[in-house]
């Protein structure tokens, strides 16, 4: 009995590792995240916010290939306090169970979670710590009759060709691409001067998606705010905070199981590709020509006229 009385407090990891099913499953947890935000079901607690801290455990299945240093192959940490913040984030909430719930579901509907642990505490409700814990699975998750909202952003995504990369009016371009309410991603072509010959197909075609990552950094160079990301991982967090990206796309096109038709050597229909494969609201064109084929809406702008 003292034991199970101990276990009880122990961190989701100890909880975790005493209730494994069949065999040890790999963890990752964020501890200790603590959030100021409006809760709770007494009127004193209306009107002002109170520390909340979060301990959350979420066991995987194992990688069914080697992982070759690639965040794109495993659950981020990121999508635990996203999870943490979405829930937080859809309306004010009484009750910690109604929090947690939303949360285990959220980090449930990742591809590689199992079963997760989650375990919400009040810090300024009394001298202690007053808290909640659940455990659900995946098994649990697939009794919920009630979808979760679509929280999938769908960026702007912008093509520049070299000549509007040079132009002065970038800083304002960008300026008004901050001001827009999604998210900007912005893409490439080649660089002026051309790329090497090798002379062989599968060969030829990294030299040109790399030559295409070194005018993304061309681009960065011009302005700070353009960040270089190279996976979906980098993408989904700077879609999400705010940041103008740059594509740099080989690591993307390389994995993609449905890639593009065209290769790199023609970066609009690249570019038109990439904005139908993340499921963009619309690509954007500055001086130059449409792309054989988009799933998504087509704006061209020149850049001589562009007021965007």
């Amino acid at each position: 009995m003292s034991h199970e009385i101990r276990l009880a407090f122990e961190h989701p990891a100890a909880r975790a590792r005493a209730t494994e099913p069949e065999g040890p499953l790999d963890r990752i947890s964020v501890r200790d995240h603590v959030v100021e935000v409006e809760i709770g079901a007494f009127q004193a607690e209306r009107g002002t916010t109170q520390r909340v801290s979060f301990n959350i455990v979420v066991e995987v299945r194992a990688p069914d290939a080697p992982l070759s240093d690639d965040v794109d192959r495993i659950l981020s940490y990121d999508r635990v306090t996203e999870a943490i913040a979405l829930s937080l984030a859809e309306e004010r909430l009484n009750l910690l169970e109604t929090l947690a719930e939303r949360i285990a579901a959220r980090i449930l509907n990742e591809p590689q979670a199992m079963r997760c642990f989650v375990r919400i505490e009040k810090l300024d409700r009394g001298p202690g710590a007053l808290g909640v814990e659940i455990v659900r699975s995946v098994a649990d998750l697939a009794t919920r009759v009630t979808p979760l909202p679509d929280t999938t952003p769908h960026p702007h995504v912008v093509y520049l060709t070299n000549a509007a990369i040079a132009s002065p009016n970038l800083g304002r371009w960008l300026d008004q691409f901050q001001a827009r309410a999604e998210p900007v991603i912005l893409c490439v072509g080649h660089p002026d001067a051309p790329a090497p010959r090798t002379g062989h197909r599968m060969t030829q075609r990294r030299v040109d998606l790399l030559a295409l990552e070194q005018n993304a950094w061309v681009l960065a160079g011009r302005d700070d705010r353009c960040v270089v990301v190279a996976t979906r991982t980098e993408l989904d967090w700077a879609m999400k905070h705010g940041q103008i990206s740059v594509w740099a796309p080989s690591k993307i096109v390389l994995d993609a199981v449905d890639g593009p038709r065209n290769g790199p050597e023609h970066p609009v229909d690249l570019a038109a590709w990439f904005a139908g494969h993340i499921d963009a609201s619309d690509l954007l064109l500055i001086g130059a020509p449409p792309p054989a084929a988009c799933a998504v809406p087509v704006i061209l702008q020149d850049i001589a006229r562009s007021g965007l």
